[in-house]
């Protein structure tokens, strides 16, 4: 089932949000000051890739610096990421087809809106 909705998450939405925040991952990366963000925008892009069977959790070790560049995160980007994936997710849920789409959505919230110091790992 997991494999059937991946498919489906890709062609419909997986990928063009995939290149989205691997696009970004590539600007914050020239910038050498905002590297940190985009190693987090690239694991973001490769959880937004395939995200049923995934999960997002606290990496351990993660101290103050992830907390400092989580809030300069969220008042640069990850208020308005968080948004535009609750909105997608909600017109996703409104068709009965796009009820796990839309909780996918629901997932990306917690890792767009602040993605230092966590990391993606499978579920058994």
């Amino acid at each position: 089932m997991r494999l059937i909705l991946n498919v489906i998450w890709l062609v419909l939405a997986g990928f063009w949000m995939a290149v989205g925040y691997a696009v970004a991952g590539i600007i914050c990366c020239i910038l050498i000051i905002t590297i940190p963000w985009g190693i987090a925008s690239f694991r973001i892009a490769n959880y937004a890739l395939w995200p049923f069977g995934r999960d997002v959790v606290e990496k351990p070790g993660a101290g103050t610096g992830s907390l400092l560049g989580n809030v300069i995160w969220i008042i640069v980007a990850g208020l308005w990421l968080a948004i535009g994936h609750i909105v997608t997710g909600i017109a996703l849920c409104i068709t009965v087809i796009g009820i796990p789409l839309g909780v996918a959505n629901f997932k990306l919230v917690k890792v767009s809106l602040v993605p230092l110091g966590k990391e993606i790992v499978e579920v058994p």
